[in-house]
Protein backbone atom coordinates (compact mmCIF):
# COMPACT_ATOMS: atom_id res chain seq x y z
CA UNK A 1 0.00 0.00 0.00
CA UNK A 2 1.30 3.59 -1.39
CA UNK A 3 1.10 6.64 0.48
CA UNK A 4 -1.76 7.61 -1.23
CA UNK A 5 -3.98 4.25 -1.13
CA UNK A 6 -3.02 4.59 2.38
CA UNK A 7 -4.77 8.26 2.25
CA UNK A 8 -7.84 7.11 0.69
CA UNK A 9 -8.51 4.17 3.21
CA UNK A 10 -8.48 6.40 5.71
CA UNK A 11 -10.55 8.78 4.63
CA UNK A 12 -12.69 5.98 3.27
CA UNK A 13 -13.16 3.01 4.43
CA UNK A 14 -11.25 3.08 7.85
CA UNK A 15 -13.13 6.54 8.97
CA UNK A 16 -16.26 5.00 7.44
CA UNK A 17 -15.63 1.77 10.41
CA UNK A 18 -14.43 4.26 12.91
CA UNK A 19 -17.82 6.35 12.89
CA UNK A 20 -19.66 2.88 13.18
CA UNK A 21 -17.93 1.65 15.88
CA UNK A 22 -18.29 5.41 17.78
CA UNK A 23 -21.59 5.76 17.57
CA UNK A 24 -22.05 2.01 18.53
CA UNK A 25 -19.54 2.21 21.52
CA UNK A 26 -21.36 5.64 22.40
CA UNK A 27 -25.10 3.92 22.46
CA UNK A 28 -23.96 1.27 23.92
CA UNK A 29 -22.28 2.63 27.21
CA UNK A 30 -25.04 6.05 27.58
CA UNK A 31 -27.66 3.13 27.71
CA UNK A 32 -25.55 1.62 30.14
CA UNK A 33 -25.51 4.70 32.47
CA UNK A 34 -28.65 6.35 31.74
CA UNK A 35 -30.86 2.65 32.56
CA UNK A 36 -29.22 2.38 35.90
CA UNK A 37 -31.97 3.39 37.52
CA UNK A 38 -32.23 5.61 40.28
CA UNK A 39 -34.00 4.40 43.56
CA UNK A 40 -36.95 6.53 45.08
CA UNK A 41 -35.03 8.97 48.01
CA UNK A 42 -37.81 9.16 50.38
CA UNK A 43 -36.41 11.17 52.80
CA UNK A 44 -38.24 15.04 52.80
CA UNK A 45 -36.93 17.22 50.46
CA UNK A 46 -34.03 19.77 52.37
CA UNK A 47 -32.86 22.72 49.82
CA UNK A 48 -30.26 24.13 50.86
CA UNK A 49 -29.04 27.86 49.38
CA UNK A 50 -27.09 27.09 45.93
CA UNK A 51 -27.79 23.49 46.63
CA UNK A 52 -28.64 22.71 42.68
CA UNK A 53 -27.38 20.79 39.48
CA UNK A 54 -26.60 23.65 37.27
CA UNK A 55 -24.67 25.80 40.29
CA UNK A 56 -22.76 22.31 40.49
CA UNK A 57 -22.37 22.49 36.96
CA UNK A 58 -20.70 26.15 37.55
CA UNK A 59 -19.26 25.93 40.51
CA UNK A 60 -17.08 22.33 39.98
CA UNK A 61 -16.38 24.26 36.48
CA UNK A 62 -14.16 26.60 38.75
CA UNK A 63 -11.05 25.68 41.03
CA UNK A 64 -11.78 25.63 44.33
CA UNK A 65 -10.85 28.15 46.68
CA UNK A 66 -7.45 28.05 47.72
CA UNK A 67 -6.10 24.87 44.96
CA UNK A 68 -5.21 27.65 41.98
CA UNK A 69 -2.85 28.67 43.96
CA UNK A 70 -1.55 25.29 45.29
CA UNK A 71 -1.93 23.55 41.93
CA UNK A 72 -1.68 25.97 39.07
CA UNK A 73 -0.23 23.78 36.39
CA UNK A 74 -3.32 21.52 36.58
CA UNK A 75 -6.35 24.20 36.83
CA UNK A 76 -4.40 26.82 34.80
CA UNK A 77 -3.04 24.06 32.25
CA UNK A 78 -6.62 22.31 31.84
CA UNK A 79 -8.44 25.30 31.00
CA UNK A 80 -5.57 26.11 28.77
CA UNK A 81 -5.47 22.53 26.48
CA UNK A 82 -9.66 22.30 27.00
CA UNK A 83 -10.05 25.61 25.44
CA UNK A 84 -7.42 24.94 22.85
CA UNK A 85 -8.75 21.64 21.60
CA UNK A 86 -12.15 23.34 21.17
CA UNK A 87 -10.91 25.53 19.06
CA UNK A 88 -8.86 23.48 17.10
CA UNK A 89 -11.51 21.15 16.38
CA UNK A 90 -14.34 23.33 15.95
CA UNK A 91 -12.62 26.89 14.07
CA UNK A 92 -10.09 25.43 11.93
CA UNK A 93 -11.65 26.24 8.44
CA UNK A 94 -10.39 22.51 6.65
CA UNK A 95 -12.27 20.85 10.24
CA UNK A 96 -15.33 22.69 9.73
CA UNK A 97 -15.52 21.62 5.97
CA UNK A 98 -15.20 18.29 7.06
CA UNK A 99 -18.44 18.74 9.55
CA UNK A 100 -20.35 20.42 6.91
CA UNK A 101 -19.60 17.48 4.45
CA UNK A 102 -21.37 14.81 7.12
CA UNK A 103 -23.72 16.99 8.51
CA UNK A 104 -24.13 20.31 6.54
CA UNK A 105 -23.78 22.73 9.26
CA UNK A 106 -21.19 25.23 8.51
CA UNK A 107 -19.98 28.29 10.68
CA UNK A 108 -16.98 30.57 10.27
CA UNK A 109 -13.01 29.36 11.58
CA UNK A 110 -10.52 31.59 12.62
CA UNK A 111 -7.33 32.39 9.93
CA UNK A 112 -4.84 29.57 10.26
CA UNK A 113 -2.11 31.92 12.00
CA UNK A 114 -4.19 32.05 14.64
CA UNK A 115 -5.43 28.05 14.85
CA UNK A 116 -1.59 27.35 14.63
CA UNK A 117 -0.32 29.21 17.46
CA UNK A 118 -3.45 28.18 19.36
CA UNK A 119 -2.29 24.36 18.08
CA UNK A 120 1.26 24.73 19.50
CA UNK A 121 0.12 26.75 22.90
CA UNK A 122 -2.17 23.22 23.58
CA UNK A 123 0.41 20.88 22.58
CA UNK A 124 3.12 22.76 25.00
CA UNK A 125 0.26 22.88 27.51
CA UNK A 126 0.01 19.21 27.20
CA UNK A 127 3.33 18.23 27.26
CA UNK A 128 3.82 20.27 30.81
CA UNK A 129 0.78 18.48 32.32
CA UNK A 130 1.96 15.70 31.61
CA UNK A 131 5.61 16.40 33.53
CA UNK A 132 3.25 17.71 36.15
CA UNK A 133 2.03 14.57 36.42
CA UNK A 134 5.18 12.49 36.22
CA UNK A 135 7.21 14.67 38.49
CA UNK A 136 5.10 15.16 41.23
CA UNK A 137 4.71 11.65 43.93
CA UNK A 138 0.94 11.77 44.93
CA UNK A 139 -0.37 12.50 41.01
CA UNK A 140 1.49 9.78 39.61
CA UNK A 141 0.79 7.45 42.72
CA UNK A 142 -3.04 8.51 41.54
CA UNK A 143 -2.54 8.50 37.91
CA UNK A 144 -3.05 4.80 35.96
CA UNK A 145 -2.62 3.48 32.60
CA UNK A 146 -6.35 4.86 31.62
CA UNK A 147 -4.84 8.57 32.28
CA UNK A 148 -1.86 8.17 29.87
CA UNK A 149 -3.74 6.42 26.87
CA UNK A 150 -6.30 9.25 27.22
CA UNK A 151 -3.69 11.90 26.85
CA UNK A 152 -1.89 10.19 23.90
CA UNK A 153 -5.39 9.70 22.32
CA UNK A 154 -5.60 13.52 22.27
CA UNK A 155 -1.67 14.77 22.00
CA UNK A 156 -1.09 12.24 18.66
CA UNK A 157 -3.94 14.12 16.75
CA UNK A 158 -2.78 17.78 17.37
CA UNK A 159 0.68 16.64 16.44
CA UNK A 160 -0.18 15.00 13.67
CA UNK A 161 -2.26 17.51 12.60
CA UNK A 162 0.25 20.36 12.77
CA UNK A 163 2.59 18.65 11.59
CA UNK A 164 0.48 18.03 8.58
CA UNK A 165 -0.58 21.25 7.95
CA UNK A 166 3.52 22.65 8.09
CA UNK A 167 4.63 19.57 6.08
CA UNK A 168 6.96 19.20 8.22
CA UNK A 169 8.61 15.22 9.29
CA UNK A 170 6.77 12.99 6.70
CA UNK A 171 6.03 13.51 3.21
CA UNK A 172 2.53 15.46 3.44
CA UNK A 173 0.16 12.57 2.30
CA UNK A 174 1.64 10.38 4.87
CA UNK A 175 1.43 12.51 7.69
CA UNK A 176 -2.20 13.29 6.55
CA UNK A 177 -2.96 9.48 6.64
CA UNK A 178 -1.25 9.15 9.90
CA UNK A 179 -3.13 12.13 11.53
CA UNK A 180 -6.64 11.15 10.26
CA UNK A 181 -5.90 7.04 11.48
CA UNK A 182 -4.98 9.19 15.35
CA UNK A 183 -8.16 10.43 14.89
CA UNK A 184 -9.96 7.74 13.85
CA UNK A 185 -8.36 5.89 16.74
CA UNK A 186 -9.94 8.35 19.38
CA UNK A 187 -13.00 7.94 18.21
CA UNK A 188 -12.65 4.00 18.41
CA UNK A 189 -11.40 4.49 22.07
CA UNK A 190 -13.44 7.38 23.27
CA UNK A 191 -16.82 5.50 24.39
CA UNK A 192 -14.25 2.71 26.53
CA UNK A 193 -11.60 4.99 27.97
CA UNK A 194 -11.82 8.26 30.13
CA UNK A 195 -12.64 10.45 27.12
CA UNK A 196 -15.98 9.82 27.64
CA UNK A 197 -16.21 12.45 30.12
CA UNK A 198 -16.43 14.44 26.64
CA UNK A 199 -20.07 13.43 26.94
CA UNK A 200 -20.91 12.61 30.21
CA UNK A 201 -19.27 15.43 32.34
CA UNK A 202 -21.80 17.83 32.58
CA UNK A 203 -24.81 15.27 33.01
CA UNK A 204 -23.00 13.58 36.46
CA UNK A 205 -22.23 16.77 37.54
CA UNK A 206 -25.76 17.97 37.36
CA UNK A 207 -26.95 14.44 38.92
CA UNK A 208 -24.41 14.88 41.51
CA UNK A 209 -25.94 18.45 42.35
CA UNK A 210 -29.41 18.08 41.89
CA UNK A 211 -30.14 14.64 44.25
CA UNK A 212 -27.53 16.12 47.01
CA UNK A 213 -29.33 19.38 46.53
CA UNK A 214 -32.54 17.83 47.74
CA UNK A 215 -30.54 16.77 50.70
CA UNK A 216 -29.37 20.42 51.69
CA UNK A 217 -26.02 19.08 50.89
CA UNK A 218 -23.86 21.50 48.46
CA UNK A 219 -21.95 19.89 45.84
Amino acid sequence: MNEMELLTWARGTALNLAIGLFLLGMLWRLVEIYTLGRKPDLAPPRKAEGATGWHTILRRSLSPPGMLKRSPISYIGGYIFHIGLFIVVFLFAQHIKLIQSLTGLYWPGLPSQVIDAVTVVTLATMLLVLFDRINNPVKRFLSTFGDYLAWALTFLPLLTGFLAAKHLLLPYTTMLAIHILSVELLLIALPFTKLIHVFTLFASRWYNGDINGKRGVPV
